[in-house]
């Protein structure tokens, strides 16, 4: 149950069986279906998710209704409603799965704990931190004066799994441009 997430932390920091241990005592399993909401628009976020299985995304919905995805994560990656687990106010926006999925999820509390008493897990967060904003400042600044087609090849260059994963509908969110546009580009490539 904890090998990807082993392989995850040792990716990053050197860490004894101890402290892992100490780790994955801190996590439980949660099975999802498919389209299952982990955290909706007005809570407040109180866990994080490492995805064992499946995926999960991060998104919002305008006053008509289209909605904006702002990240996706997959097997190997954390995800969560960052800026609501961190400052405890309402995440305004949703955490879902995109698919039957397996997560390992921790509390608000006990990935804190983690992060103040296990310093090999600390740089586990600041990796965290560190990758969620160089991901997003690359897909921000990289998207301005993009058109739909240099945007898709963007997402092919930097993260090519992402439209084998998930819906045209999710992805053209993401890119910002409208699924029949991302059809249209995927059918000419």
């Amino acid at each position: 149950m904890f090998n990807l997430l082993a392989q995850y932390i040792k990716g990053i920091a050197e860490i004894d069986e101890t402290s892992l241990n100490i780790i994955f005592s801190k996590f439980n399993l949660l099975k999802t279906r498919r389209n299952q909401v982990l955290v909706d628009y007005n809570e407040v976020c109180k866990n994080h998710y490492f995805v064992n299985k499946g995926g999960i995304r991060v998104y919002t919905l305008n006053q008509e209704g289209a909605e904006t995805t702002r990240y996706f994560a997959f097997q190997g990656e954390f995800g969560t409603a960052l800026p609501s687990l961190i400052d405890q106010k309402p995440a305004f926006e949703y955490l879902q799965t995109i698919e039957k999925s397996e997560l390992l999820t921790i509390s608000r509390t006990d990935f804190y704990f983690l992060v103040d008493h296990i310093p090999s897990f600390a740089l586990v967060y600041r990796s965290i931190l560190e990758n969620g904003f160089i991901a997003a400042q690359k897909r921000i600044y990289g998207f301005q004066g993009f058109n739909a087609m240099e945007k898709v090849n963007w997402i092919k260059t930097h993260q090519p799994n992402l439209l084998l994963r998930v819906s045209n509908k999710m992805a053209a969110s993401y890119l910002g441009i409208s699924p029949s546009t991302l059809s249209r580009i995927k059918a000419r490539l």
